[in-house]
């Protein structure tokens, strides 16, 4: 059982709705989240009326973030039936409405709109973002550096995004593909001091290319209203075991992060070129294929990077007890494949939504 002493965590989890009979994404996110009013909140809208935003309360324990992630989804879950839809966990519409909606009414999705245009467009995805708890400044941006090289065996591991609209993509994660495409997504540049990542984001924002400081949208970030790092390159997961997984493994790379940053360690010298095709690698063939060692600069087998991230982190799972249910749930994947491997396993469209239906409260291996 996990131990209290881990630093506190949380996740944010973005949803699609989809219409019980079409399994089409719909627009009703108002009606879900005027119906989603339980015990302890956390429920948003997103940029698109067709998705909703869940977010846990930070904890300090595995065991306690898994009740909150139940809790969340199956809020979400009788939510969306009141609202005559379903909720599922894919990072990319299975099956797009039509005709596609606009964007969300709050003001700073309008703005987006106005600002982006196009670009915009076809960005209704979703993804699991893991919060961990470092609240100083200074040790945060050296832990983001710290981070650079392990995140696209995380992203592998998360890919739950193959189809698009009725069409296979090609890829293991379409979402990382079409978050891709904003201005400054993409891997976080190495920072020495706050004060040189914050003129960094002053600059981004006084250019034009982020409308705020919330658009700041690297692979992992200082979070803008938490005292805590931000890791961004998840696929939503259809289960909350896949959830599970994720959120522990995020804390185990900024635990083993802060300990070199602490021990006066180096930043691993990666450059963005190799950093992007690693990203682009886990994005195409997530864990059914390669990935980019990024020191060696070749290809390997995508398991073989997983299990160099798990190693690495080794040691903070076991500090926070998580070690042993990481294990098993890692077990479980490589039985019965991630989010990506089991959406392509599944059928015809309306049975992998049927099958992401199914797996929101847990009903299903991880991943």
């Amino acid at each position: 059982m996990a131990t209290a002493h881990g630093p506190r965590f949380g996740v944010e989890e973005e949803f699609l709705l989809v219409d019980p009979v079409t399994r089409r994404t719909v627009p009703r996110a108002d009606l879900v989240l005027d119906a989603a009013h339980g015990p302890g909140g956390g429920y948003t809208h997103e940029l698109f009326p067709t998705q909703i935003e869940t977010a846990t309360v930070p904890v300090p324990t595995l065991r306690e973030l898994r009740a909150e992630l139940r809790r969340l989804r199956a809020g979400a879950g009788a939510a969306a039936k009141a609202g005559g839809c379903r909720v599922v966990g894919s990072g990319t519409p299975v099956l797009a409405a039509d005709p596609a909606p606009d964007v969300s009414a709050e003001e700073r999705y309008r703005r987006l709109r106005s600002e982006f245009g196009a670009l915009v467009d076809g960005q209704g995805v979703c993804g699991c973002h893991v919060h961990v708890e470092v609240p100083d400044p200074g040790e945060a941006v050296r832990v983001l550096a710290q981070l650079r090289p392990w995140l696209p065996a995380l992203q592998a591991l998360a890919s739950n995004s193959p189809f698009l609209d009725g069409r296979d993509t090609g890829y293991q994660s379409w979402r990382t593909m079409v978050w891709a495409r904003w201005p400054q997504a993409g891997p976080t540049p190495v920072f020495e001091t706050p004060e040189e990542y914050d003129a960094t984001v002053r600059m981004l924002v006084g250019s034009g290319a982020l409308c705020d400081r919330r658009m700041v949208y690297w692979h992992a970030r200082r979070s803008q209203r938490y005292p805590t790092v931000e890791i961004r390159v998840a696929d939503v997961s259809p289960s909350v075991d896949g959830a599970v997984l994720v959120a522990a493994l995020g804390r185990g790379l900024v635990g083993r992060a802060l300990a070199e940053v602490r021990a006066g360690a180096a930043a691993p010298a990666v450059g963005d070129a190799v950093l992007r095709a690693a990203h682009w690698r886990a994005a195409r063939d997530g864990l059914a294929g390669e990935g980019v060692d990024v020191a060696a600069g070749r290809t390997v087998g995508a398991w073989e990077l997983v299990g160099r991230l798990v190693e690495w982190v080794r040691g903070p799972l076991e500090d926070y007890g998580d070690a042993g249910e990481v294990d098993a749930l890692l077990d479980a994947v490589r039985r019965f494949g991630n989010g990506a491997q089991r959406q392509r396993a599944a059928g015809s469209f309306t049975d992998v939504v049927d099958l992401l239906v199914a797996e929101l409260g847990g009903h299903g291996p991880p991943g």
